[in-house]
């Protein structure tokens, strides 16, 4: 009669060891679970912070191949080199800003990690120090290349203003020069024909008469029958006549006459002194 209830009470307490047994293991199993998930996520906080430590090292080395480019522009002055230098600088200053916010985001998952500590604190904000340091940077490569491209922009225009000057300079001397060979030439303009009596007096290039001495183009004469030349090239004068009379004056020691092959040569020896008196040269065939 008692052994029953005993059996059952028995019973009744393994069945309770038991289950204490059982959920210590399982508290335990849990706390397990939960510090392996911290470490792990502790670890890959840690890994994200390096990383972006190295980031911002690297970021610091692309900065001072900037400045160097930089100062090579200061010597090197081109529209395509500094548009290059402007788009990297856009390029730097955009992947600072995604670290920083990484770097923001990673802080706010870190304050409540089991690896926050002052250290890690310090570390942050020495990142975000660094950082700025590197936004600032850009800004004063920015503006440092504004200033460059402005004085560019002024001497281009000074450039082009002494251009125009020169052009302008240039222009006018060129018309002078023109307008002096073009004076030049017309002052060494001379004329020159050789006919009959006959031809000479119908073109009213001579004026003739009975015990009248003859007269050299005194009235309207034909300038058509004049071969034009210039005095400065003019050295000989062929004419297809054996018989020769020069009816304009010259003087005599500035040309000579020869006979080359039934014809006659006028030879001019001294063009200055021949043209001297007349621009015209009027030669008698018969």
């Amino acid at each position: 009669m008692h052994i029953r209830p005993f059996i059952i009470s028995a019973v009744s307490l393994a069945i309770c060891l038991s289950c204490n047994v059982n959920r210590e293991r399982e508290q335990m199993e849990s706390l397990e679970t939960i510090t392996k998930q911290e470490l792990a996520t502790a670890l890959e906080e840690r890994d994200e912070l390096l990383s972006l430590v190295k980031e911002v090292s690297s970021g610091l080395k692309q900065l001072k191949e900037l400045e160097h480019d930089m100062s090579l522009a200061d010597t090197i002055h081109t529209p395509s080199r500094n548009a290059q230098i402007i788009a990297d600088i856009s390029t730097i200053k955009k992947n600072i800003l995604k670290r920083k916010e990484r770097l923001n985001q990673l802080e706010e998952k870190l304050s409540n990690s089991t690896i926050n500590n002052q250290d890690l604190k310090e570390t942050i904000e020495a990142i975000r120090l660094q950082m700025d340091a590197q936004i600032d940077l850009t800004e004063q490569f920015s503006r440092k290349l504004n200033t460059a491209n402005k004085k560019i922009g002024s001497l281009s225009r000074t450039v082009d203003s002494l251009n125009n000057t020169v052009n302008e300079v240039s222009g006018q001397r060129d018309m002078a020069i023109n307008r002096n060979t073009r004076l030049e030439d017309e002052m060494n303009i001379c004329y020159y024909v050789a006919d009959s009596k006959r031809e000479l007096k119908n073109n009213g290039i001579i004026e003739t008469g009975f015990l009248r001495k003859t007269q050299l183009m005194k009235g309207n004469f034909d300038k058509e029958c004049f071969t034009v030349a210039d005095k400065r090239t003019l050295l000989s004068i062929p004419i297809n006549s054996v018989k020769i009379r020069i009816l304009t004056t010259h003087p005599i020691d500035s040309y000579s006459i020869a006979k080359e092959n039934d014809r006659t040569v006028i030879h001019i020896l001294d063009p200055i002194s021949f043209w001297s008196l007349s621009n015209y040269l009027v030669a008698q065939t018969d």
